[in-house]
């Protein structure tokens, strides 16, 4: 056996198992200081609980607390009244999602008012681009454009056409770091990976042509579950599911 060979093996060998070592132990370490950064808004006993419950959050808390209010319009079109997507007249490269300007003018006027929707990556999924109706730069999570996909191709369309967005009288919302303390007190399973918080507005909508959305927070958990925290009440519901007023009882912003 040529001793002086296997020597220079084993020490490259540990030298490889030395640095594979020190870069995960640079995960771990550059990890945990994500963590701490996303937690430093939140209360020290709801840190040490999320410990307990080995809850994670992923998402960057989102800072200050605009002023919001409730948006009062007209639904003149509801997408879930659709079995199946409007086919398009000529499908399009599926990359074009990416490009709003482009994407329009691909569709050459097919979707009425596209420019006023806004892509989100988070509640899109397989074969299905999801756009959401934007009001000074927020997002109506009620109001949707779906884009539907098949071999890199889009193929089709659903969409929620709204009107006349009237706003109310504004109120200032309740932080991010609120919604998310509760959230882990209250709702979150053991487990669970918070991975994007957004302000925008939620509402029920009832059959009727008058539909209210008001201010509210997204939060949505790495497993696809997404609740929505009303965010002057505090108020919580999930997706398709009932409000709780369990959230509420934090009272108002600022106190």
């Amino acid at each position: 056996m040529d001793w002086s060979r296997a020597k220079s093996v084993l020490i490259i060998s540990f030298l490889m198992l030395n640095v594979l070592l020190g870069y995960q132990l640079w995960l771990d370490i550059r990890e945990q200081l994500n963590v701490n950064m996303n937690t430093d808004e939140l209360p020290q006993d709801k840190v040490q609980l999320m410990g307990q419950k080995r809850i994670t959050l992923s998402a960057n808390l989102p800072a200050g607390t605009p002023k919001l209010s409730d948006l009062t319009y007209l639904l003149i079109s509801d997408s879930r009244k659709l079995t199946q997507p409007v086919p398009l007249k000529e499908p399009i490269d599926s990359a074009l999602n990416f490009n709003k300007a482009e994407l329009a003018k691909a569709l050459d006027g097919q979707i009425p008012d596209i420019e006023s929707y806004a892509y989100d990556l988070h509640n899109s999924r397989d074969g299905v681009f999801v756009w959401y109706r934007i009001v000074d730069g927020r997002p109506m999570f009620n109001v949707k454009l779906e884009l539907y996909t098949s071999n890199l191709k889009i193929t089709g369309f659903k969409q929620d056409l709204v009107a006349d967005i009237i706003e109310g009288e504004e109120k200032q919302v309740i932080p991010a770091a609120k919604v998310v303390a509760s959230l882990i007190e209250t709702y979150l399973e053991e487990g669970s990976d918070i991975t994007d918080i957004e302000l925008g507005y939620h509402g029920q909508i009832f059959d009727s042509e008058k539909q209210v959305s008001a201010p509210s927070w997204r939060v949505i958990l790495e497993d696809g579950e997404i609740f929505y925290v009303h965010a002057i009440s505090g108020e919580v519901a999930t997706e398709g599911g009932e409000e709780d007023s369990a959230v509420g009882k934090m009272g108002q912003p600022g106190l």
